[in-house]
């Protein structure tokens, strides 16, 4: 799983990622009298967020994302992890090592990233260190140092991923899912995805993430989606990966019962380019066919592990070794990420956009929590006209972000 082939070389190459965008930051900041943290995301839509591929950008190398944007058409980026103090503590860290609210650093980057036009989402979790959910008490302690993280870096989407061994931790996964709600309550709009292990067998997913998928229908959460990690599992190749999408796609409509479009639109993946942690290979041929799969099935997230190791190894390493810096296959520099920039630049799960009614009316029905919306559904709520982005049913319009605010009436 991720993080375990990044662990040799920490902390090194961050001077990289942050030097080419310094002088821009530094006159940006000027004019906007405001700290990196501050600085104003990108308005990004479509699948934008469903695309981002994870980067490590204090240890492995980190590569400068600016040029890696300009080459690829990228916009967004998946920052790895946020986690609990290795010393113990409920409050964020990057690492377990970098405190949240003195970073400099990672803030830094995520305004260079903007600057470009892009943006970012946070993930929080990952295979090692000590995760949040299983440090803080209770949801709301958990969601408490989650939203240190939202508030710092104006966060507008976020990743927990959950997987083992914290996923085999009950208590935690309550935690995580508890603060996941949380989190959509209390941020309008905000993106969050779930990232969890995946499996060759029939169900796509093993026991724990069954179980963590339970704890989810259990409090009432649906996040935008639900992405498997197919890979580190004995996975030969893309035609694998796609099986065990399909098993997944069938245990997302068997736990919440929905029909196979909403499955779909809420289901993603996160694979991992090139030599994998157990030896598995995969290839451009095999992100094109597993783009191809999604595509096609309308799938909202496709992303990957990770920017750091997008690059061929130097001298080339073919086949031989799993690193945290290089992708271990013949490859062009950025050649995997330019597959998440296609997916992000062709939205495949377009949201309907029915006129509204006119400002001052009321016309829309009103909302009710027994009633089932789909998508582009309107909906009266609160003296305002909501827009259902998904199929949904007892989330309240304003509290969860299924809903898209149209603005007030009446």
């Amino acid at each position: 799983m991720r993080w375990k082939t990044t662990m040799p070389g920490r902390r090194r190459g961050l001077v990289a990622a942050i030097a080419a965008v310094a002088a821009a930051l530094e006159t940006a900041t000027a004019v906007a009298g405001v700290g990196t943290a501050a600085t104003t995301p990108a308005a990004l839509g479509g699948n934008w967020y469903g695309a981002a591929p994870y980067v490590m950008p204090f240890d492995n190398d980190p590569p400068d994302l600016g040029p890696v944007m300009s080459a690829t058409g990228q916009k967004t980026f998946q920052l790895a992890f946020i986690l609990a103090p290795s010393g113990g503590g409920c409050r964020p860290t990057w690492d377990g090592t970098q405190d949240v609210s003195s970073d400099t650093q990672a803030a830094s980057v995520i305004a260079g990233i903007r600057a470009a036009g892009g943006d970012v989402t946070v993930s929080a979790g990952g295979y090692n260190g000590t995760k949040l959910g299983q440090a803080c008490g209770d949801p709301s302690s958990t969601a408490a140092a989650y939203q240190q993280v939202i508030g710092k870096y104006a966060l507008k989407a976020i990743d927990l991923d959950l997987e083992e061994p914290e996923y085999e931790n009950s208590a935690a996964i309550h935690n995580e899912i508890g603060a996941a709600k949380i989190l959509q309550q209390n941020n309008p709009g905000l993106y969050v995805s779930i990232t969890t292990a995946g499996t060759t067998g029939g169900e796509g997913t093993g026991w724990f993430g069954k179980q963590l998928l339970a704890e989810a229908k259990s409090q009432g959460f649906t996040p935008a989606n639900y992405a498997i990690m197919p890979f580190d599992g004995g996975f030969g190749g893309s035609a694998a990966q796609i099986s065990a999408l399909e098993g997944f796609h069938t245990t997302l409509m068997s736990t919440f019962g929905w029909d196979a479009t909403t499955a779909y639109a809420h289901e993603g993946v996160s694979m991992m380019n090139g030599r994998s942690d157990s030896g598995e290979i995969f290839t451009q041929s095999d992100f094109q066919a597993v783009l191809d799969y999604v595509t096609s099935h309308k799938l909202s997230r496709y992303t990957f592990w990770s920017v750091n190791r997008d690059r061929q190894c130097s001298p080339p390493d073919n086949n031989g070794r799993t690193s945290g810096t290089c992708s271990s296959v013949a490859q062009s520099a950025w050649d995997f990420t330019r597959y998440t920039a296609k997916f992000g630049a062709s939205p495949t799960v377009p949201i309907p956009t029915p006129t509204p009614p006119a400002p001052g009316s009321c016309s829309a029905p009103a909302w009710s929590a027994s009633a089932v919306y789909t998508g582009g559904n309107l909906v009266t709520y609160a003296s305002h006209t909501w827009q259902a982005r998904w199929w949904t049913q007892g989330e309240t319009p304003g509290k969860a972000d299924v809903w898209a605010d149209q603005g007030p009436c009446g």
